[in-house]
């Protein structure tokens, strides 16, 4: 197999980009070392009763779309979406990471899961859900997802001032979607923030794949 030399730049996003997955990794290892010795009760607890202590019809209505944004339905129609769309910009690799990054950080979360088999918390849950705790599968997905589409629109817009505005508007989607798992009690917050963590990782590996099949396509 031919040798394939990666760029000055992309040996410098990988710096970067390794990282950042060593953070995301160090916080859901945290995270789950301390849910294995039962150590999280405080700290979820602290958290629920501040967020749930801001019920309202209004804002449950909001939170439930929220919710809805990272449900698996509209997930799998907004991958479908993308890639009709990457597919025919002829953006082939792209669409081809877009499915790798969803469907086996899906996978991964399911395997997690299944690990740690951690009951839903019983609180106050405001709708029903089935299926293990941690980590939160919401969470988790909605940050790949999402996090490849801002990947995308990171590398399709040139002017900075857009580029910004995508970050900040993924960035609050991902969070409401996390948030509002806590507030209609159907996570705890250590759930959360572990599906973020993991979802972080698995989204880094994922664009640094990317990069590579695109600068060798490049050339």
């Amino acid at each position: 197999m031919k040798f394939f030399p990666l760029s000055l730049l992309t040996k410098k996003f990988f710096l970067y980009s390794l990282g950042i997955l060593a953070i995301f990794s160090y916080i859901f290892a945290k995270f789950a070392d301390e849910l294995v010795e039962k150590e999280l009760h405080t700290f979820d607890l602290q958290i629920i009763h501040q967020v749930q202590g801001l019920i309202t019809p209004q804002l449950t209505s909001v939170m439930k779309f929220f919710t809805f944004m990272g449900s698996i339905k509209m997930l799998l129609f907004l991958f479908l979406l993308s890639c009709l769309f990457m597919l025919w910009r002829k953006k082939v690799w792209e669409a081809i990471f877009l499915l790798l990054a969803i469907g086996g950080g899906t996978v991964f979360n399911l395997f997690l899961k299944w690990v740690f088999q951690r009951a839903r918390p019983t609180l106050h849950p405001i709708i029903q859900e089935t299926g293990y705790s941690f980590p939160s599968g919401h969470s988790m997905v909605s940050f790949i997802f999402y996090g490849m589409i801002g990947y995308f629109l990171l590398l399709f817009f040139e002017r900075r001032v857009a580029k910004a505005i995508s970050v900040v508007f993924i960035s609050v989607l991902v969070f409401m979607i996390g948030l509002s798992r806590i507030y209609l009690g159907v996570h705890y917050p250590s759930d959360v923030i572990a599906g973020f963590a993991a979802g972080g990782a698995w989204l880094v590996i994922c664009i640094m794949g990317l990069r590579v099949m695109i600068e060798r396509g490049s050339r």
